[in-house]
């Protein structure tokens, strides 16, 4: 059968998947506001460093190990790290591992208060990887790739601020579920699908997403972004071969937002692509620690009481940390024994910027969260739900902190916002530092670091992504 044959049924006009898929086919880059371009370099560059990190992490050898065990030897993309290269869809794979192997990488805001700040979905892990690797494939300029990687970044935000918070609250992972749309739409835009074909690649990769947040701390939760990022790739090429599929996935009643979510709000996608974009308001979020978001505001603000009165961990009696209820929903980790349950432990956070005065990739091992002195001051820190937080706002990460020193005072601290939010962002040098850290970590050559700063800041300039793509491979 043709791919003419295989069109799916019409549609009505008003249907939201056609206007996603709309989106996606007519976006240009003139329509991105400068500080979208700004902000979307500091976040690609974020997940080149992520990458490069990653692939030292154990889950980046175990991925390696699949490949081997697919015997994936040949291809046209990049595993970034390494001197692989694979087929789009398993390096698309790879990568979005590697981005989210630390719970490093960005977060997007919510806009509605009973949206779960921080919650919804990261969105460089699914968008940029899909982006990258079918942008090799086809030799690709910079232009059209940053643009394909804006738009998986714009479908993925909205559709997550769309659909009802029950899809988080209960267990869903959004950046699995609603990243397989973004990584969808960015490797459709680059290959040129037609509105038919973006509409049934759309319709492919709400069959495909699924992540459960049960496997926060595990290896999984970064499976989830790498599984979402190849799925939208197997989807888009799948639609091109001329695969049938619904052409109303989003909002019919057996569809994703009502099966996922149980419903969602309409006002909140329909007409909103692109505005504005997400990179402009309410933004993107870049992690300064490689935990969980929510426990980034605390993180800040405890750095700077400590700094700001000179606080030693052997001067300190008690640490009451309190949120709203989301928050300990997602840091479930109270006493974590490994690296990954501590990035979902506000105990550990706290615990480890008052021993240490930092929080970088190098406490995040197993090494330092089982260490004596770690697991005592994790015994000090309770970790509540408090009725101002709650009454804040769940848009927000409101973060109250009553530290009881042993000569008898306290020391209190209140933060919304960490470290790297649009309310108190990295500047493009702050994240190229950041960068620099991952590839050091990584043992990446740090010349070719460098120059890899220097790429991405005019990444829209480059006449062929695949330069930049050699750059972080062996």
């Amino acid at each position: 059968m043709t791919a003419a044959a295989a069109k799916t049924a019409p549609i009505e006009s008003a249907s939201l998947t056609l206007e996603v898929a709309e989106f996606v086919k007519n976006a240009k880059l003139a329509d991105l506001p400068a500080v979208v371009i700004e902000n979307g370099k500091k976040s690609i560059l974020d997940g080149l460093g992520l990458a490069l990190s990653g692939s030292v992490a154990k889950s980046g050898e175990y991925v390696r190990q699949h490949l081997d065990d697919l015997g994936a030897g040949s291809g046209s993309a990049t595993v970034i790290g390494s001197n692989r290269k694979v087929a789009p869809r398993f390096a698309a794979f790879a990568n979005g591992v590697g981005i989210h192997a630390d719970d490093y990488d960005d977060t997007q805001l919510a806009v509605a208060k009973d949206r779960v700040y921080g919650l919804l979905t990261h969105p460089t892990a699914p968008a940029l990887p899909s982006a990258l690797a079918m942008g090799e494939t086809l030799g690709s300029t910079g232009a059209d790739v940053m643009l394909a990687y804006h738009i998986g970044v714009e479908v993925e935000c909205k559709i997550a601020e769309a659909i009802n918070p029950r899809h988080y609250q209960t267990g869903f992972h959004a950046t699995a579920t609603c990243g397989t749309y973004a990584s969808a739409s960015a490797a459709g835009r680059l290959m040129g699908l037609n509105l038919d074909q973006l509409l049934r690649a759309l319709s492919m990769a709400g069959s495909q997403s699924a992540g459960l947040r049960e496997n926060f701390g595990t290896m999984t939760k970064p499976f989830h972004a790498g599984r979402s990022s190849e799925s939208g790739i197997v989807a888009a090429q799948f639609a091109s071969y001329g695969w049938t599929a619904a052409p109303t996935i989003l909002e019919a009643p057996r569809g994703f937002f009502s099966a996922a979510g149980g419903g969602y709000d309409h006002n909140a996608i329909s007409g909103k692509l692109g505005n504005p974009w997400t990179f402009d308001s309410p933004g993107v979020s870049i992690k300064p620690h490689p935990s969980g978001s929510l426990t980034h505001p605390g993180m800040t603000e405890m750095l700077r009481l400590i700094k700001e009165h000179g606080i030693k961990a052997a001067d300190v009696e008690h640490v009451r940390i309190g949120t709203n209820h989301n928050m300990p929903n997602a840091l479930i980790h109270h006493r974590p024994q490994n690296e990954l349950q501590a990035k979902f432990s506000m105990e550990f956070c706290m615990a480890i910027l008052l021993l240490e005065g930092r929080a970088g990739l190098n406490e995040f091992t197993d090494e330092v969260v089982l260490r004596d002195d770690v697991k005592a001051m994790i015994e000090k820190v309770n970790f509540v739900v408090d009725d101002r937080a709650e009454a804040a706002g769940y848009h927000l990460m409101t973060t109250y902190i009553d530290i009881k020193l042993k000569d008898g005072r306290t020391i209190s601290g209140l933060a919304d916002f960490g470290k790297g939010s649009p309310a108190n962002p990295m500047s493009y040098d702050e994240v190229a530092a950041k960068f620099l850290e991952c590839a050091e970590f990584a043992r990446w050559d740090q010349g070719k670091a460098k120059e890899v700063v220097g790429v991405v800041a005019e990444f829209e300039k480059l006449s062929d992504i695949r330069g930049l793509m050699a750059l972080v491979s062996n």
